[in-house]
């Protein structure tokens, strides 16, 4: 039953398929499909949330280029795709690493009519990539929260860095899916994420949907549910790593790790070697995505602040590289976190 839900998919061939996203910004109340025919959808797909979480995202940019590159001359229109791409969030690094992948495959194809169906092998490719790295980062993240809480596996996470935002378990989640599968004993606190809610809509439905035991919190109650002992670890995704460590992650991520290094808890984070940026040298230098105020004063439509009144909205915020427990990639866990030991996995492959 543990099975998380798909939401991105490539319909039908290079030359004439287009790409299909779940749209997260219905859910939990109703399961609606976005069908991607061009270039500019798939861009407002990725800036209002319709598709996020920085894997995914990349995952629906690299399909976004095969949408630009059906057009009559494919490399023109795949060149333009990929620059428009990549102004849609800034934050999240997997967009422009998967965009820099497929211009690097572009150049190896010589034959422009070949070139829609190369790019939508290398797309698929990334998404591949994607999904097994994710359930490699849920083995050596189990094994290390195993270690951690002696088998009492108690999670907090933050925002949606499951399922719906990559190719597939999920990143911070991942560890729960193969605890699940494994009937080991697991159960989740999932902060609601204000102010668009991505835990308690996102996060809560996937994990209810797999059948793993789940409740939503407040945001506010995180430092409570430490201090009643209800939580033995953090775990959380990211969106982008610096080289030394230094996490970008949704707003509040900063806040639970500042609370679960008061309360003696571990911290870890969980991401693809693809959202480390070793050429970002700390977290000052990570560009932060803000968003409308209109999301905070009137989120999901409703007048929540006073007419006029101003509203400071960072999607993102950054959590210190010596708050960070360890952090968890496909290729393993870096502990303590250093840029040393960021390097390293690189260094390896």
């Amino acid at each position: 039953m543990h099975q998380p839900p798909r939401h991105i998919e490539w319909v039908g061939d290079a030359a004439t398929g287009h790409l299909r996203l779940l749209d997260q910004t219905r859910l939990p109340t109703e399961v609606a499909w976005l069908e991607c025919r061009d270039v500019e959808s798939v861009w407002q797909a990725i800036k209002r949330l319709s598709v996020r979480g920085a894997p995914a995202i990349g995952i629906a940019a690299a399909y976004g280029c095969v949408l630009g590159a059906q057009r009559r001359d494919p490399r023109a229109g795949f060149h333009a795709a990929a620059d428009h791409l990549a102004t849609s969030r800034p934050t999240a690094v997997n967009l422009f690493w998967a965009i820099d992948r497929m211009k690097r495959c572009a150049v190896g194809v010589g034959d422009e009519g070949a070139l829609p169906a190369r790019l939508l092998d290398e797309a698929r490719a990334i998404h591949e990539e994607d999904r097994a790295a994710c359930r490699a980062i849920g083995q050596h993240g189990l094994n290390l929260l195993r270690e951690l809480t002696g088998d009492r596996l108690n999670l907090l996470t933050h925002c949606n860095a499951g399922a719906l935002a990559t190719g597939g378990i999920g990143t911070a989640t991942a560890p729960m899916y193969l605890a699940a599968e494994l009937e080991l004993p697991l159960t989740v606190y999932a902060d609601e994420t204000r102010p668009l809610l991505q835990g308690s809509r996102l996060t809560a439905w996937e994990l209810s949907q797999a059948g793993i035991d789940v409740s939503i919190i407040a945001d506010s109650a995180a430092a409570t549910v430490m201090a009643q002992k209800r939580v033995t670890a953090v775990i959380t995704g990211a969106d982008r790593i610096a080289a030394n460590g230094d996490v970008a992650n949704k707003i509040g991520t900063y806040s639970l790790a500042v609370l679960a290094r008061h309360h003696r808890l571990p911290f870890v984070v969980a991401a693809p070697t693809s959202t480390i940026d070793l050429n970002c040298a700390c977290g000052a230098k990570i560009p932060i995505e803000y968003r409308g105020a209109e999301e905070i004063t009137t989120g999901f439509g409703r007048v929540t602040a006073p007419p006029g009144v101003a509203a400071f909205a960072p999607a993102f915020d950054v959590t210190p590289a010596e708050l960070i427990t360890a952090i968890v990639t496909e290729r393993g866990v870096i502990r303590p976190v250093t840029s040393s030991a960021l390097a390293a996995q690189f260094d390896s492959c």
